[in-house]
Parts: C-alpha cells; sequence; structure tokens
C-alpha cells in the first residue's frame, strides 16, 4: 500500500463516500458499516425532530463508546501491571531463597 492510503468507496445513509484510508479496505468498509447501521437505528427511532441530528447522536455515541473503551484499556492495563509487580516480587522471594538470584 503506499503512503497516503488505499481509497475505498463507501455507503452511509444511502450517501456514497470515497475515502482514503490507511487501514485496510475491508476494515474500512466494516467502520462504515457500523456507523450506517447506528444511524439507520436512530432514525428508524421517529423520535428525531429531524434527521439531521441524528449525525450529531450517532458521533455522540460513538465517542461515548472510544471513551469507555479507553476507561477499560486503563482499567485493564493497571490490573495487568498490579498482577505482574505480584508475580515479580514472589519470583524474586523465592529466587531470593532458594540461592538462585542473579549475584548469588
Amino acid at each position: 500500500m503506499n503512503q497516503d492510503g488505499t481509497v475505498v468507496t463507501v455507503r452511509i445513509a444511502g450517501e456514497e463516500y470515497t475515502i482514503r484510508a490507511a487501514a485496510s479496505p475491508d476494515y474500512t468498509r466494516e467502520c462504515a458499516a457500523y456507523v450506517d447501521r447506528m444511524l439507520s437505528e436512530y432514525m428508524r427511532g421517529g423520535s428525531l425532530p429531524s434527521q439531521q441530528k441524528a449525525p450529531i447522536l450517532v458521533s455522540l455515541a460513538l465517542t461515548n463508546e472510544l471513551f469507555q473503551a479507553r476507561q477499560e484499556l486503563d482499567l485493564l492495563r493497571a490490573e495487568l501491571a498490579r498482577r505482574t509487580a505480584i508475580l515479580t516480587a514472589e519470583i524474586e522471594a523465592r529466587l531470593g531463597t532458594s540461592g538462585l538470584a542473579a549475584g548469588s
């Protein structure tokens, strides 16, 4: 793939968009299909004052998903660091008592 990415045409809310993306065409299509499904759900709800607000509401929903995923990732990273520290301490303690520790 060249530096500028791959050009992919996708359809969102009945409109075609030509997108240049660094991601694979299949991934770009998958992302577009997800946005299209979300827009369809919001527009099908019928409770919107206008269809022009649907993209804003979908953007907010996607941003919420992103923020929640980031928060979950941060929690998982912290838990991994905590468990790694515990295991490292246990390994070092056992190596120290068996005389196998570095420098023994």
